[in-house]
C-alpha cells in the first residue's frame, strides 16, 4: 500500500470550528498522503446553506494552516491555494443525478414531506425502524408536482465494506432505504456530493471517524451506480472524554483554536494528536518528520482513543523545552501582546520565557505568570504574612543597600549580595530569597530569584523593595 500514490481528502463542513476529532482525522489523512508521497486534498462541504458560514470557514482554514496541514490541491485565490467547495460544484451534481434518471438508476420521488413524516410516525407507533417503502419507483414524473430523486436500491443482498481497521463489514441491503440524491428544491445532499467529488477527484481511500460508517453502504450503491470502481474504507475510532462517552465541552475544550489561544505549540496539538488511537512503539515525542516517516494505519488501534488534558499538557511542556529561547520568546510575544503588554526587546523575551518555562506547561501559563513584569503586583496576604516580617527586615535593608551600590544587575553581581547579607545575619537563603520574591512578585512562587531581579531592572526592583521594607517597618495601627 506505501508504494501507491495515495489520494485522501479532508471534508469538513463550515457549520462549526474545527474540532480535535475533525483534526485527527485531518491529520492522519494528512500523514497518509506525506507517507506514501501521495495527495491530500481539502474539500468544504457547504451545501448546507442553512448552517454553513463564511466564518466557520476560515476559522476551519486558520486551524488547519495552524496546524501545519497544508493541501496540494484547490483554485488559486489572491495567490494561494483556497480548497474545493461544494457550492462551487453544483454542475457536477446536476449531471450526475440527470444520468443516473436517465439510466434508471434513480427515480423521481412526489411523496410530500407531510406524507413522509406521518408514515415515520406510524412507524414509530407500530415500534419498526422507519424505511421509506419505494412507491414512487414506477410512478414516473407527476406534471406539476415537486419531486426529490432517490437512488434505487436493490431489496436484496448485501453491502460488503472490508475496512481496513475493523475488517469485513456487511450491511443488509433490507436495511436500507431508497435515499434522496436531489431534494424537491433541487439542492444536492450530503452522500450524493461526497461520491461525486470522490469520483471526480480521484480519491483512493476513505479515512474517517467511525460515526461516518453507517453512511457507508448508502455511498457504495452510489459508487456502483455510478460505474466506479470503490476506495478503500477506513474508519478511525471515536475520541472519548475521560468518563469514556463522546468527547464535549464537559470534558476541555473541543475546537482547536481555543488550544493555540491557550498558548499550546501546535506541533504539540499535532504530537497528541496522532497518538491517539496510533502509535510506534512505546514513542511519546514525535518531530513533524517522525511522524511522516513512521505513521501507517497498520499502527492505528481499533478502539476509542480516550482524551486526557494533563498528557496534552505535558507533551506541550516537552515541546516548549526543546525550543530555543528565542525560538519560546517568538512563540510567548503573542501571548503577551493579547494581555496587552509590550516587551522591552527579544533578547528580555527569551529569558522571560526560560526562566518561566520549568514552572509552566503552556505559553498562556508563561504569559499569566509574568504580569508581575509589566504592572505593580496585588500582594498577596498570606504570602506577605509568612515573609515579610520584622525578623528579616534588616537582612532586607543591608541587601537594599547592596544593590543600590551594585555596578552589574546580572547573577554574578548580585549573588554575591545575597551570599554576603546571609552570612551577616544568619539567615538561611530561604528566608531572604522568599521576602525579595513577594516584595518584587506579590508572591512567594516565581522564577529563580536572580531571573526576576533581571526581568524586572534595576529600578523597578529597588523600589519594590523599598515599598515592602516600609511595609514592614510601618507601625502597627
Amino acid at each position: 500500500m506505501t508504494e501507491e500514490r495515495l489520494r485522501l481528502r479532508f471534508a469538513p463542513s463550515p457549520t462549526g470550528h474545527l474540532h480535535l476529532g475533525g483534526a485527527r482525522t485531518a491529520l492522519f489523512n494528512w500523514l497518509l498522503a506525506r507517507h506514501t508521497g501521495g495527495t491530500f486534498i481539502l474539500r468544504i462541504e457547504d451545501t448546507d446553506r442553512s448552517r454553513s458560514t463564511e466564518e466557520y470557514e476560515a476559522a476551519i482554514l486558520e486551524a488547519m494552516r495552524w496546524l501545519g496541514l497544508d493541501w496540494d490541491e484547490g483554485p488559486e485565490v489572491g495567490g494561494s491555494r483556497g480548497p474545493y467547495r461544494q457550492t462551487e460544484r453544483t454542475d457536477l451534481y446536476r449531471a450526475a443525478a440527470d444520468r443516473l434518471l436517465r439510466e434508471g438508476k434513480a427515480y423521481r420521488c412526489t411523496c410530500s414531506a407531510e406524507e413522509l413524516d406521518a408514515r415515520r410516525k406510524e412507524a414509530e407507533a407500530r415500534k419498526v425502524p422507519f424505511r421509506y417503502d419505494g412507491r414512487c419507483r414506477e410512478k414516473g414524473e407527476v406534471p406539476g408536482r415537486p419531486f426529490a430523486l432517490r437512488l434505487r436500491i436493490p431489496d436484496e443482498g448485501t453491502v460488503v465494506v472490508d475496512d481496513l481497521l475493523r475488517g469485513r463489514v456487511e450491511f443488509p441491503n433490507r436495511d436500507l432505504d431508497d435515499w434522496i440524491l436531489l431534494r424537491s428544491d433541487g439542492t444536492p445532499t450530503y452522500n450524493f456530493c461526497v461520491v461525486v467529488d470522490d469520483v471526480g477527484m480521484g480519491i483512493t481511500d476513505v479515512l474517517r471517524g467511525d460515526d461516518h460508517l453507517s453512511n457507508t453502504p448508502k455511498q457504495v450503491h452510489l459508487f456502483r451506480a455510478l460505474g466506479h470502481s470503490l476506495p478503500r474504507f477506513a474508519h478511525v475510532p471515536m475520541i472519548l472524554g475521560s468518563d469514556r462517552t463522546r468527547l464535549s465541552k464537559r470534558h476541555a475544550a473541543t475546537a482547536v483554536l481555543a488550544y493555540r489561544d491557550e498558548g499550546y505549540l501546535p506541533e504539540a496539538v499535532v504530537n497528541y494528536l496522532a497518538r491517539l488511537s496510533w502509535s510506534a512503539g512505546d514513542q511519546e515525542i514525535f518531530t513533524r518528520e517522525e511522524l511522516v516517516a513512521k505513521f501507517s494505519l497498520e499502527g492505528t488501534g481499533k478502539s476509542a482513543a480516550v482524551f486526557n488534558p494533563e498528557k496534552l499538557k505535558w507533551v506541550n511542556a516537552e515541546k516548549m523545552r526543546a525550543l530555543s529561547p528565542e525560538a519560546l520568546g517568538e512563540r510567548l510575544l503573542p501571548h503577551l501582546e493579547r494581555r496587552g503588554w509590550k516587551p522591552p526587546d527579544r533578547a528580555w523575551i527569551g529569558r522571560l520565557a526560560v526562566a518561566m518555562q520549568e514552572r509552566a506547561q503552556t505559553l498562556g501559563e508563561i504569559a499569566d505568570a509574568a504580569a508581575f513584569c509589566f504592572a505593580e503586583p496585588e500582594r498577596d496576604a498570606r504570602a506577605a504574612a509568612k515573609w515579610l516580617v520584622p525578623s528579616v527586615a534588616p537582612a532586607l535593608r543591608d541587601l537594599l543597600a547592596g544593590l543600590e551600590a551594585a555596578t552589574g544587575w546580572e547573577e554574578a553581581a548580585v549573588k554575591p549580595l545575597f551570599e554576603s547579607t546571609l552570612a551577616r545575619h544568619g539567615l538561611k537563603m530561604a528566608a531572604l530569597a522568599q521576602a525579595v520574591r513577594v516584595a518584587l512578585t506579590g508572591k512567594d512562587v516565581s522564577p529563580p530569584i536572580y531571573d526576576v531581579l533581571w526581568l524586572l531592572g534595576r529600578e523597578r526592583s529597588l523600589a519594590r523593595l523599598r515599598r515592602a521594607l516600609d511595609a514592614i517597618e510601618a507601625p502597627t495601627p
